[in-house]
């Protein structure tokens, strides 16, 4: 079996922890939960087996790298960016329930990266521009950042639902995480990935400069992830200085993965010189 099907096969894995954790809220049972809970990390498993089962297929072929060049490559490692920050989201808060809002995230990126007719997921050479020891650092920190806004952007639905249904007595949602704490949690995971999108983003511009001799050159992708990255630090901003909180905060979250999904897909079949995400 190859990588291609290994990782298709994680695809289910995550759309069956993401149905159990539903399960488990709707249903008010714990054993869906802990059944989610031992689906998604078998679904880590996978997703690493197979990333590192491409990687080795590389090898073979005579053109190793490391699976992160291409757009189906980088929602393989999206997925399981997410999953892993979100398990140990749920080890800390010991609360499976936020997983019915956070691993359908996982599973529709696998299943884009994997069910799309349109998808190439052959293993390619690497253009020239990407032969640099900069590809691992700079592409695994901004897809960190993304994945932490991805969960970013589940804990901030699970707040404003919060807020607006009355969670007394034995609701399913009186078993969500209290607003408080989720409050909290989306600030941290919040200044988590902003940090980085930030180192991304630096080591994106010396990259960019050892390969095409200067930092910074305006490039679609380059300006959407400047825009990302402004929206995120007026967020915080607002956070730490104006004590914005709660619902404010909760929906420049929502905004800000907007500007994400719009530097991640939009942008790639755009002219430029980071066009090469989409094939």
């Amino acid at each position: 079996m190859d990588s291609s099907h290994v990782l298709s096969v994680v695809t289910f894995v995550y759309g069956l922890a993401a149905v159990l954790y539903v399960a488990s809220l709707i249903f008010k049972r714990e054993m869906p939960g802990i059944a989610a809970s031992i689906t998604t990390l078998l679904g880590i498993i996978g997703n690493t087996a197979g990333i590192g089962l491409r990687w080795w297929e590389s090898h073979q072929q005579g053109i190793g790298h490391a699976p992160l060049s291409n757009l189906y490559e980088s929602l393989v490692f999206f997925a399981l960016t997410i999953a892993v920050i979100y398990m140990v989201v749920e080890r800390k808060y010991k609360n499976r329930l936020i997983g019915a809002f956070v691993t359908p995230l996982a599973f529709l990126a696998m299943a884009y990266a994997s069910l799309s007719p349109n998808m190439n997921d052959r293993i390619m050479p690497l253009l020239p521009a990407l032969k640099s020891n900069w590809l691992i650092a700079h592409v695994m920190a901004c897809f960190i950042g993304y994945a932490a806004f991805a969960l970013a952007f589940g804990i901030s639905i699970i707040f404003l639902i919060k807020l607006r249904k009355d969670t007394n007595g034995d609701s399913i949602l009186a078993r969500l995480p209290a607003p408080a704490m989720l409050n909290e949690l989306n600030y941290q995971l919040i200044m988590f990935g902003f940090l980085f999108l930030t180192v991304g983003i630096i080591t994106g511009a010396v990259w960019a400069n050892s390969a095409w001799g200067r930092y910074w050159g305006w490039d679609p992708k380059e300006t959407w992830s400047l825009i990302t990255w402004v929206m995120y630090a007026v967020l915080l901003h607002a956070k730490m200085m104006k004590g914005w909180d709660g619902k404010r905060i909760a929906y420049l979250s929502m905004l800000g993965f907007i500007a994400v999904l719009i530097t991640y897909f939009g942008v790639n079949y755009l002219p430029g010189l980071h066009s090469y995400g989409s094939q």
